[in-house]
């Protein structure tokens, strides 16, 4: 959630602002349980990876990190969306409401697509993710995403580290120091 999402709640609940679903979804939706193209291994596993894409971790990876269940852009969104008179009423006349629908339609069928070819992966003996993972397979995700992200910010810091260096040797971003002296004029 970030400040822009906040800034255009009322431009979605007016349906002005409006994101489309992806392609991937509405296939879902159409057709949950095909399996053109999939007999093998790797094209599952190809097409859970373009539904994991668009709809984040499944439920055999997610992780609870501990954090607060509230996150303080949806509570502002909720804020500024209560602060538009008759909110519910407009956004059902203007056609949000059954944009939403839609979207949550999406998700919910690119959720049993994804479901349905984990188990058709396992079914097969294929390995993670072309079915549901394991805790070490689970693990094995958060410790490389956990990698990754110190990579990330190892990176970040090495990036600021080589700038002041390069703004120290340059002479930018030095103290100026001011000395204070009598100065005696003579007068002629």
């Amino acid at each position: 959630m970030t400040a822009g999402d906040v800034v255009t709640k009322p431009l979605s609940d007016l349906n002005i602002k409006k994101d489309e679903v992806p392609e991937i979804l509405v296939t879902a939706r159409d057709k949950p349980y095909d399996l053109t193209g999939l007999k093998r291994c790797p094209a599952i596993s190809a097409a859970i990876a373009n539904l994991d894409e668009v709809l984040g971790d499944d439920i055999d990876v997610a992780r609870d990190d501990g954090n607060a269940t509230i996150d303080m852009g949806n509570l502002a969104k909720s804020v500024v969306g209560s602060l538009i008179p008759f909110g519910g009423v407009i956004r059902e006349i203007s056609g949000a409401n059954a944009q939403q629908r839609k979207w949550q339609e999406a998700i919910y069928a690119g959720s049993v697509r994804r479901a349905y070819l984990k188990g058709v992966g396992q079914q097969r003996g294929c390995a993670y993710p072309a079915r549901a993972a394991t805790a070490k397979d689970a693990a094995a995700v958060h410790a490389a995403r956990d990698a990754a992200k110190a990579k990330e910010k190892n990176d970040k810091d090495d990036d600021k580290d080589k700038s002041k260096s390069a703004k120290a040797k340059s002479g930018k971003d030095q103290p100026v120091s001011y000395v204070s002296k009598p100065v005696v004029q003579r007068a002629q």
